[in-house]
C-alpha cells in the first residue's frame, strides 16, 4: 500500500509538474507571430479616406472603438467618442472575464509604430508582445490586401486626440493562458477588382467577420456546416438577440430577398433621427446598423452577390427573447 502510495504522489507531482511547465511556456513564450515589421505608412489624402470608409463601415473599427448609446436601437456612436474605447464585454453578456476596447487615438497610440500597428491589427499582437483577446477578428484582418490595412492605419492616425483611458483585462481561468495561443501571423491577400463582384464580395464580407456572428460556436470554433445559418446567442441588457440566416435559404435565409430589399435594409438606418429608443423589454440588437448604413451601395451589391453563392442551410431563427 505505501508502495501505491508513493507512486501515485510522483505521477501526481510529475503531471503537476509538466502542467506548471506547460502553463509557463504559454504564459511567458507565447504569442510568438515575429516581430513587427520595420514600415512607415505614408499619410496621404486616398489613404485616410480609403481607411475611413473602412473603419467605419466595412470592418467596423470605430464601432467597438468608441462609446455606443445603447439607449438606442442598435447603440449607434455617440458623437466626439470616435476612438476613444470604454466598450466593456463582461460576464453579463456571457464573457468569461472582463475585457475593456482600448483608446485607439493618437493619445494612446502615439509611441506605437506603424509596424506595431500593423501587427495588433492583422496578428492580435500588442506592442507589449502580449496577445488581444479575438473580440477584434484579427484572423480575418490578417487576410486583407496590405494597402488596406496601411489606409486604416493611415485614417487612425488622423483621428482626434481623445484622452480616455480604460482598465486592464481580467479573464478567467484557463483563457487568461490560453489567450496566449490565440494570435498568429497574418496572410494578406489582393484586393480583387469590383468588377468581380462575387470575389470582391467575398473579400468585404470576410473583411467585416460576418461569419463569426452568423455562425453558430462551440467553444469559440464556428460550427462545420452551418456558416453564415445564424442562431447565434448575444446577451443584451433586455434579453437575448440571436443572429439572423443570411445564407441563401429560401424559407429560413434571404433567399426570396431581392437585391433591392437587402441594400435597402441596411440604407434603412442611415438617417439618425430615424433611430428608435429602445426601452428595457424591447428587442435590441448587437449589429451595428448605423455603421454599415454608410456602405456604398455597389458594396451592398457585392456582398448580395457573394451571400447568394453560399450554401444555403435551413436554419429557422427566432430574433430575440
Amino acid at each position: 500500500m505505501k508502495k501505491f502510495w508513493k507512486i501515485t504522489l510522483v505521477v501526481i507531482g510529475c503531471l503537476l509538474f509538466f502542467t506548471a511547465l506547460g502553463l509557463s511556456y504559454i504564459k511567458f513564450a507565447l504569442p510568438n507571430v515575429g516581430e513587427a515589421p520595420d514600415i512607415k505608412v505614408e499619410i496621404t489624402p486616398k489613404r485616410v479616406k480609403r481607411g475611413e470608409y473602412l473603419a467605419n463601415h466595412v470592418t467596423s473599427c470605430i464601432d467597438c472603438h468608441s462609446t455606443r448609446d445603447w439607449s438606442k436601437f442598435a447603440g449607434p456612436l455617440e458623437a466626439g467618442t470616435e476612438g476613444s474605447g470604454g466598450e466593456r464585454f463582461d460576464k453579463g453578456v456571457g464573457f468569461p472575464g472582463e475585457v475593456y476596447v482600448p483608446n485607439i487615438t493618437p493619445y494612446h497610440l502615439k509611441d506605437w509604430t506603424d509596424g506595431e500597428l500593423y501587427r495588433a491589427i492583422t496578428a492580435g499582437v500588442k506592442k507589449d508582445g502580449s496577445a488581444i483577446f479575438p473580440i477584434m477578428p484579427y484572423k480575418y484582418y490578417g487576410k486583407m490586401d496590405k494597402e488596406d490595412i496601411y489606409s486604416i492605419i493611415a485614417y487612425i492616425r488622423t483621428l482626434p486626440v481623445r484622452e480616455t483611458n480604460v482598465p486592464d483585462r481580467k479573464l478567467d481561468f484557463p483563457l487568461n493562458f490560453l489567450v496566449n495561443t490565440m494570435p498568429l501571423q497574418g496572410t494578406p491577400d489582393v484586393l480583387p477588382s469590383a468588377g468581380k463582384k462575387v470575389e470582391y464580395g467575398a473579400y468585404l464580407v470576410r473583411s467585416a467577420a460576418c461569419i463569426d456572428c452568423h455562425t453558430r460556436q462551440d467553444k469559440g470554433n464556428l460550427v462545420p456546416g452551418m456558416e453564415f445559418a445564424g442562431g447565434s446567442p448575444y446577451k443584451v441588457p433586455s434579453g437575448t438577440v440571436f443572429s439572423a440566416n443570411i445564407t441563401p435559404d429560401k424559407e429560413s435565409g434571404i433567399g426570396k430577398w431581392t437585391k433591392e430589399q437587402f441594400i435597402a435594409r441596411f440604407k434603412s438606418y442611415g438617417n439618425p433621427a430615424g433611430i428608435k429608443n429602445v426601452g428595457d423589454r424591447d428587442m435590441q440588437t448587437i449589429m451595428p446598423w448605423t455603421m454599415y448604413a454608410g456602405m456604398k451601395d455597389s458594396d451592398l451589391e457585392a456582398i448580395y452577390a457573394y451571400l447568394q453563392t453560399v450554401k444555403p442551410i435551413s436554419n429557422r431563427v427566432g430574433r430575440f427573447e
